[in-house]
């Protein structure tokens, strides 16, 4: 739990490190990563916003070598509460009403996941068998690319009202959901006795590829959609998508049985309804800005 909380800490405080310091930059793109790269490692900002998510990471390794996958995930996306904190003081970013009763909705939904869990009833998988690793994961990687391109294609059209960034959110969750299962996989080799051979086994995997394809492009996608969308609401979305993939599907694939209580069992079901609801439903632009209006009472120049 502890180490979870700390996860939470450092993925909160690293984005909205990553955040401020691209507001600071030129304008990045994904199609062109060198440049990308290049700016956002010569920003001091963004390399401590960077080791603090790394050291998330680390913390994150740590509760998948404890806890069920659905129990990890309900127990990180607590830390949007204190993401939207950080974002509305540090970076002065605020929520609509909507989005706001959005990301309430969200936290409900996946209390509902937490609540379905019992207490030294769930177990906790080792080992998932690479064929359906790869069945899971490879079609979503393309999924995630696909999404994005076309987000970028719709945003590119003139006239076109500023997105909120729901689905540049869904799109690198997708990556991210990938890349927490094979940090769920990479966990599993921290049991194996010697360093030598856990290391050998672990390169035999599908894993550490895995988390080199999503933090390549992971790493370029989250960026530049962080950079043109509010993380008060980019990262939530991000968040939503890659815990109810990964509780879901990593459920699945590591085998960790569902429950066999029917009241867990609807509880589960229906908060992963319910987010995934919401995330249908969420505004997809912001409004346009409104023209300032004249104080009352002021006369309206007209020309002579």
């Amino acid at each position: 739990m502890a180490a979870a909380l700390l996860a939470n800490t450092l993925y909160s405080l690293g984005f909205v490190l990553e955040k401020r310091a691209l507001t600071a930059l030129p304008e990045v793109s994904i199609r062109q990563p060198a440049r990308l790269l290049r700016l956002v490692l010569g920003s001091p900002l963004w390399i401590g916003g960077s080791l603090a998510l790394a050291a998330g990471f680390a913390a994150q390794l740590v509760v998948y070598r404890t806890l069920p996958i659905a129990a990890a995930q309900g127990i990180f996306v607590s830390g949007l509460v204190l993401l939207v904190l950080l974002s509305a003081r540090l970076l002065g970013e605020e929520t609509s009403g909507r989005e706001r009763y959005a990301l309430g909705a969200i936290l409900a939904a996946l209390l509902m996941v937490v609540l379905s869990l019992r207490e030294g009833a769930e177990t906790v998988s080792r080992a998932a068998p690479y064929p359906l690793i790869l069945l899971v994961c490879v079609p979503s990687l393309a999924l995630g690319v696909w999404l994005y391109n076309s987000a970028e294609r719709r945003a590119r059209h003139r006239h076109r009202l500023p997105t909120t960034g729901v689905e540049y959110g869904v799109a690198v969750g997708l990556l991210y959901g990938v890349s927490s299962l094979a940090i769920k996989g990479v966990s599993s080799y921290l049991t194996t006795s010697g360093p030598v051979g856990a290391l050998l086994d672990l390169l035999r995997s599908p894993y550490p590829y895995l988390l080199l394809f999503t933090g390549a492009f992971g790493l370029v996608m989250s960026q530049a959609a962080l950079q043109r969308c509010r993380a008060s609401l980019i990262v939530p979305v991000c968040t939503t998508v890659t815990c109810l993939y990964t509780a879901v599907l990593g459920t699945l694939s590591f085998g960790e049985a569902l429950p066999e209580d029917p009241l867990r069992l609807a509880l589960r079901i229906a908060g992963t309804a319910l987010a995934i609801a919401v995330l249908l439903f969420m505004p997809r632009h912001d409004p346009p800005a409104r023209s300032p209006q004249p104080p009352i009472g002021a006369k309206e120049l007209t020309p002579p």
